[in-house]
């Protein structure tokens, strides 16, 4: 990996960390699927507030992911062939998915059950008995799966043969085209949410989300072709800060007005032609183009620098993705006798969850058989 690249290695990190502190946040009242609530989901202003965190982390950040990914898919699969790489992505991805939707996940659901009183052994032997599957947050490695098959079809029925691709710099498209592709992605949106609403899985996948996931791949990939990550800069990202500025403000004051005019809790963001619906639909992709050029403009500027810590952190990234909903669902309920206000819960319960799961992945990258894995 060249230097240039440490940036990003950096950023999967941070968004790894994201990850925890966003399902934290859902633990103690923020709006969204979670193992474990400890506090509801409500009007009062800590709810609104973590639910507003939770709104704008999955804006962006999973796509971000998707992102990072496609960057380095037509790299890889050049240099190893489609066998190779193929099998890679499943050792890769499948394994985990594998590992977690029959170890992982029944361990996490039955520590959340044994919680509440309902047994600890009686819920895994129920979830391998009637063969429930959960993939949990690792639906991340279903779909990028998913992805990288669909992009090697793609590669070898339409795209260039490989070793013939090449890497030839052209500019970071305008604003107009980013504009266009906001626009574009919000109402692909839109109209999947009229089939599938956001909160409704199929195979494991919420599909209300996929539109801006799939463009952000495909963004990947591009950029990579392109060396549109070089070339990015504040010029290019600057109307979308801006944009960002002034379209993120306008979630929150859609759901003061929703709960004024609608009641709390009855309006729909999720699916259906709703103006609350439209309004979450085209925010997503407004708010998240702003995010993802700011996180990669400053990281790459200030972040690009070998550093003995961040290499330890970034090689138990995926690791710590893989394993953190028992490191964070343990922590919640070891401390949830502790009385305190739902945002100190929410960080502190965040940040020790995220120091016990880098902690715990770092024997795991280096045992002989997983250490090709994670």
């Amino acid at each position: 990996m060249t230097q240039r690249d440490l940036y990003i290695d950096r950023l999967r990190t941070v968004m790894t960390a994201l990850v925890i502190l966003h399902h934290t946040a859902i633990t103690y009242g923020g709006s969204g699927g979670w193992f474990y609530h400890e506090i509801n989901a409500s009007g009062s202003p800590s709810s609104l507030l973590l639910t507003m965190f939770c709104a704008t982390q999955q804006a962006y950040f999973m796509g971000f992911f998707f992102l990072l990914a496609g960057y380095f898919t037509p790299a890889s699969l050049e240099r190893k062939g489609y066998a190779r790489f193929i099998l890679d992505r499943g050792i890769r991805l499948g394994l985990p998915l594998l590992a977690f939707g029959l170890i992982l996940g029944p361990l996490t659901a039955a520590m959340d059950n044994f919680a509440a009183g309902r047994g600890f052994w009686p819920t895994i032997v129920y979830l391998w008995r009637d063969k429930e599957f959960i993939n949990g947050p690792l639906w991340f490695a279903e779909a990028l799966l998913i992805f990288s098959l669909a992009y090697c079809a793609w590669r070898a029925v339409l795209g260039s043969p490989l070793a013939r691709i090449e890497r030839t710099p052209k500019p970071v498209p305008t604003y107009l085209w980013w504009l266009l592709s906001a626009v574009g992605v919000g109402a692909v949106a839109l109209a999947i949410r009229q089939v599938v609403p956001t909160g409704q899985n199929v195979i494991g996948l919420q599909l209300g989300y996929f539109a801006s996931y799939i463009f952000l791949f495909a963004v990947g990939i591009t950029a990579w072709r392109y060396e549109w990550l070089r070339q990015l800069s504040w010029k290019n990202a600057r109307p979308w800060v801006v944009t960002l500025a002034i379209a993120w403000p306008c979630m929150p004051v859609g759901i003061l007005v929703a709960r004024a005019l609608i009641g709390l809790g009855k309006s729909n963001f999720g699916g259906g032609l709703s103006w609350t619906a439209i309004l979450y639909a085209f925010w997503e992709p407004f708010v998240a183009w702003g995010l993802i050029a700011a996180w990669l403009l400053v990281f790459r500027k200030h972040l690009n620098q070998p550093s003995a810590l961040w290499a330890w952190l970034n090689r138990r990234a995926y690791a710590v993705y893989i394993i953190h909903p028992v490191g964070l669902v343990a922590v919640s309920l070891l401390l949830r006798g502790w009385v305190a206000p739902a945002l100190i819960k929410w960080g502190v319960v965040g940040l020790l969850a995220c120091a016990v799961c880098w902690l715990a992945s770092d024997p795991l990258v280096r045992l002989p058989g997983l250490r090709r894995v994670v």
